[in-house]
């Protein structure tokens, strides 16, 4: 049952376990952080350091003249939109292949959304929420790749599928350096109830351009299945597309099992279904059952 994984790469805010580099000279725990630095490559980054605001610092704020934003820092009046512009774009293109995004939530440079923009400097009330200048660069340029904050982490459905998201493109780019056809194949199959669970129409594309992978050229055929395998993998899965998977699995042990283990897993399934189970009851068992019968397709 050992599968080894690639190890992801990843941008996250530097003062999420990394340094105290907050405006206040604070660091921000995470647990999610902390366990996953062992796991993966982290690529720290804090933008109001790197463009010399200091710590610590006053705070900066969004602040909309004229119908334009601004990065204003109230205490000094100085306008540091072009400093922060500038260097997101210098990091975000020295950047190596990326498999995720973990930033500061309600962060005027980091935040992904929820951020506050103020008509004024002056003490005012927020007139919108919006992303910080840092992230709106990351989410323009890596849209399709799973950007999550530290806050939204702490939600184990969120964290699940964000996890799920960067260890399946990192092992995807070990593939794809390859450019190999059948790596491309075995990739596919190994991934086949993942993405089913993801999203079933888009894994009948990418069976297809699998398929067909003969008559493709090398980089066109992986530039295809890399669109369509993040945009199966942002989708959160469903509990009817689990429900699928889980029974697709059971068929492999239909005439293995007795009639009353059958009975018992599909009891466990209408429980999932119903929500009086989670999806890890009928899941174990089922793995108990992959590893009984080493099942080489499950394995």
């Amino acid at each position: 049952m050992d599968r080894h994984y690639a190890r992801p790469r990843i941008v996250v805010s530097r003062c999420i376990e990394f340094d105290p580099c907050r405006y206040d000279g604070s660091k921000i725990p995470s647990p999610v952080v902390a366990h996953l630095k062992t796991h993966v490559a982290c690529i720290p980054v804090c933008p109001e350091v790197e463009i010399g605001l200091g710590i610590p610092r006053a705070t900066v704020r969004i602040v909309r003249i004229d119908g334009v934003d601004h990065l204003i820092q109230p205490a000094t009046g100085r306008d540091v939109t072009r400093d922060m512009t500038g260097f997101a774009a210098r990091f975000l293109d020295s950047l190596p292949p990326i498999d995720g995004f973990i930033l500061k939530g309600g962060s005027p440079t980091s935040g992904t959304s929820g951020v506050r923009v103020y008509p004024s400097a002056e003490r005012s009330q927020a007139i919108e929420r919006t992303a910080g200048f840092f992230a709106r660069e990351v989410l323009k340029r890596y849209s399709q790749l799973p950007i999550e904050d530290e806050l939204r982490l702490n939600n184990a459905r969120i964290r699940d599928h964000f996890l799920t998201g960067i260890f399946t493109l990192a092992a995807f780019r070990k593939v794809e350096e390859t450019k190999d056809r059948e790596a491309l194949m075995q990739f596919h199959a190994a991934n086949k109830y993942l993405l089913m669970a993801c999203h079933q129409g888009l894994l009948r594309d990418m069976g297809k351009l699998v398929a067909s992978r003969k008559k493709s050229e090398q980089a066109e055929l992986y530039s295809h299945y890399r669109t369509l395998l993040c945009a199966a993998l942002s989708q959160v899965p469903r509990y009817t597309n689990n429900i699928t998977v889980l029974q697709h699995a059971l068929g492999h042990f239909s005439n293995r099992v007795t009639s009353d283990e059958k009975e018992y897993c599909l009891r466990l399934i209408d429980r999932y279904k119903s929500g009086h189970a989670t999806l890890a009851e009928p899941r174990d068992l089922l793995r108990s059952w992959v590893i009984r019968f080493q099942e080489p397709s499950l394995m």
